[in-house]
This record gives structure tokens, sequence and C-alpha cells, in this order.
């Protein structure tokens, strides 16, 4: 569980990103889940799209997807969503 000024910090490290994965009408399956799992692990910080065809609610999703993947919910504004969770082997954000 990270406290409300570690997520602070993270929201603005999050806020100069792009997003780097859609979820559209196919919605969570394993390949997305797979691919999420593999981009925390790389890059410990991650921010996704909702596409409108998803119809799924941001904040339901990032709820869902941190819960599969062990990872903390940052933040979910509008159709994006920010997901962290800690390298093990490639330590690059300091809280």
């Amino acid at each position: 569980m990270i406290t409300s000024k570690q997520r602070a910090y993270l929201r603005g490290l999050a806020n100069k990103m792009e997003p780097i994965f859609q979820i559209g009408k196919g919605g969570i399956n394993e390949n997305l889940i797979k691919q999420l799992d593999d981009a925390l692990e790389a890059r410990e910080l991650i921010k996704l799209h909702i596409l409108e065809t998803a119809f799924m609610d941001s904040r339901e999703t990032l709820s869902e997807l941190a819960e599969v993947l062990g990872a903390e919910p940052v933040q979910a504004i509008g159709s994006k969503i920010v997901l962290y969770r800690a390298s093990e082997n490639k330590k690059k954000i300091e809280l």
C-alpha cells in the first residue's frame, strides 16, 4: 500500500507520460494481462487509455487490473488510468 504523498508523486510522473496501451471492445484478456505484467516489470509506472468502444468504467477497470496484476492503482481520470508496481529487477522509481 502506498501513501497519499507517494501516490501524488506517481501522478506527477504519469502526467508527462503517454498511454502505452489501449483497452478496446475486446476488454481485459489474458494476452493484455501478460503484456501489462511485462510493461510493469520494465517501467514500473504505466498509463492506459480506455476506448469508448470498451464500454468499461475506468475506476472499475483500474481496480480489476490492479488486483489481477498485484499493482497499486494510482489514478483514474476520464478514460485514462495509471498503474504502479515496483520492479523486482529494474528498480527505477524511488518512493
